[in-house]
């Protein structure tokens, strides 16, 4: 089974973020795999050690990306592409589409992601890509099982020999789905525990191959389209001010605290 694992390198939200000029200054930004996406890749990798097969794994982004795809390929990935064009925006539409090109040819019986970026929090370029290469997908899933319509005891879908059964999360309860493959599907917190690399891992991933490409280099042609967002600045949450305390007696202080969410806190 040909897996493919949609990885995007973020920043690591336990450092210190520092904003200039209206970006992320990268000299002291430290970068990680998105830890939705390690979930996914950590799915791969344990059904391709049940399974068999290979997992490949394609992340888009600047140079500096392949540290995440290279840390993959540490991890238990086979393969890893980078899709590194400056024409891509941030914009969710055009990296869908950008993705969608790359993954297209390889032809995968599963495209695995994380269920959104820590750093914008969209949630939709995965399931866009879904969209684009006409799979079905499932989006949160907390336990994922794969095999025949016999083995997981699946409604008969023509065409397709074996099935994904998904629970997934639903706003604090679960669902149970079961769809044909190929298909996408991304991961909830939960799904697994990720692994980390591991000394044989990192010298083994030295000597498997990474792909850098861009558009122009695809077999087949990705339709740049107009971007439907755009990210005009980045700025930082205001420095929280010192609390107050309020005096007198409840009457007084309910007073003045509906006086100060009025005049300063403006919410009411």
């Amino acid at each position: 089974m040909k897996m493919i694992v949609l990885l995007k390198q973020t920043f690591d939200t336990e450092e210190k973020i520092k904003i200039i000029d209206g970006a992320v200054d990268e000299r002291d930004a430290k970068y990680v795999i998105n830890p939705y996406d390690e979930y996914a890749l950590e799915e791969a990798i344990r059904l391709k050690e049940k399974h068999g097969g290979e997992v490949i794994a394609v992340g888009c982004g600047p140079d500096r990306a392949k540290e995440a795809l290279r840390t993959a390929l540490a991890i238990g990935a086979d393969e890893a592409i980078l899709l590194n064009d400056e024409s891509i925006s941030d914009d969710g539409s055009q990296l869908a589409a950008a993705l969608a090109a790359v993954v297209a040819p390889l032809s995968p019986e599963l495209v695995l992601a994380g269920l959104f970026a820590v750093d914008t929090g969209s949630g939709s370029v995965a399931l866009q890509v879904a969209q684009r290469l006409g799979l079905p997908h499932a989006s949160a899933a907390l336990k994922l099982t794969v095999g025949t319509e016999e083995e997981l005891s699946a409604a008969h879908a023509e065409g397709a020999s074996h099935y994904a059964l998904v629970e997934r999360d639903v706003e604090g309860d679960t669902e149970t789905v079961c769809i044909p493959l190929p298909a996408l599907i991304t991961a909830q917190q939960g799904l697994n525990e990720p692994r980390y690399p591991s000394l044989p891992g990192i010298m083994k991933a030295k000597r498997k191959p990474l792909k850098s490409v861009a558009l122009a280099d695809l077999a087949i042609s990705a339709q740049q389209e107009e971007a439907r967002t755009v990210r005009t600045e980045l700025t930082p949450p205001p420095q929280r001010a010192a609390g107050k305390r309020l005096s007198g007696t409840p009457e007084e202080q309910a007073r003045e605290l509906v006086r100060l969410l009025q005049t300063e806190a403006k919410l009411l």
